[in-house]
């Protein structure tokens, strides 16, 4: 990788004397809206300044994954390119449920944060979701995960107070089944949510690995304007004092 983004990257989020902490699964969720002329718009919302974790930041929602992502079982599926992606090099439980709960935990987040919801109308009123899904179930609207494309994966190094091993995902606006009507989740943890174009979201207070990852999917919206689920994507993590890029 360039030395540039490891310098950036350490200048964002310095390495302190911390202890070892295994990086947590968690998910992200990029929701791209296209207009007739091809211009391309993202969800994007400001971390609350009373968070302890990035706070006043412009992030997409997403976070990590909870033990009831896992259980959620009625819902339809990846798409099987985009699933063997997410199987490689799994750090933490190995199996097809956890697999799963990467992107549930990212739709459950979108919900949560910006009162989305991304799935299909179920053709029946007896969905069965459970914990953090009972919005859905309410909706009859089942998750779907088939329209999900994998945009990149990144590992926090080590020596923070926090690590986390992030999927991000890309899916198109068309997926929103529903939306709570004040364009915001009842979380409350992103305020200001707003569908930002690639240079606006670039004028907004960022990680520097988010701004990583839109550079990442303005460059393979350039080659793959349709995202393919065939098309490799970058996988960001810490080796030997330094930072490495692999494909999956």
């Amino acid at each position: 990788m360039s030395g540039s983004f490891e310098k950036q990257l350490a200048k964002d989020e310095k390495a302190g004397n911390y202890p070892y902490i295994r990086p947590k699964d968690a998910a992200t969720l990029l929701i791209l809206d296209r207009d007739d002329r091809g211009s391309v718009k993202l969800l994007m919302g400001r971390r609350h300044m009373r968070h302890a974790f990035m706070p006043g930041k412009f992030v997409f929602p997403g976070g990590r994954v909870d033990v009831s992502d896992s259980r959620v079982t009625d819902v339809l599926p990846y798409h099987p390119d985009v699933e063997a992606k997410l199987t490689q090099d799994l750090k933490n439980a190995k199996s097809a449920a956890r697999v799963r709960a990467l992107a549930l935990a990212a739709i459950r987040e979108t919900y949560e944060e910006a009162g989305l919801f991304i799935g299909r109308q179920a053709h029946n009123n007896h969905l069965h979701l459970g914990t953090g899904f009972e919005a859905f179930a309410e909706r009859g609207i089942q998750p779907d995960l088939s329209g999900l494309r994998m945009i990149a994966r990144a590992i926090t190094p080590p020596q923070r107070p926090r690590r986390f091993d992030t999927r991000f995902l890309a899916v198109w606006a068309d997926a929103i089944a529903d939306r709570l009507p004040d364009g915001t989740g009842p979380s409350g943890e992103l305020e200001d949510c707003a569908w930002l174009t690639f240079e606006e979201a670039r004028q907004k207070d960022l990680p520097m690995i988010t701004n990583k990852i839109l550079t990442d999917l303005e460059d393979r919206l350039a080659k793959d304007p349709e995202l393919s689920p065939t098309t490799p994507v970058p996988y960001y993590f810490f080796r030997k004092g330094g930072f490495v890029k692999q494909e999956l």
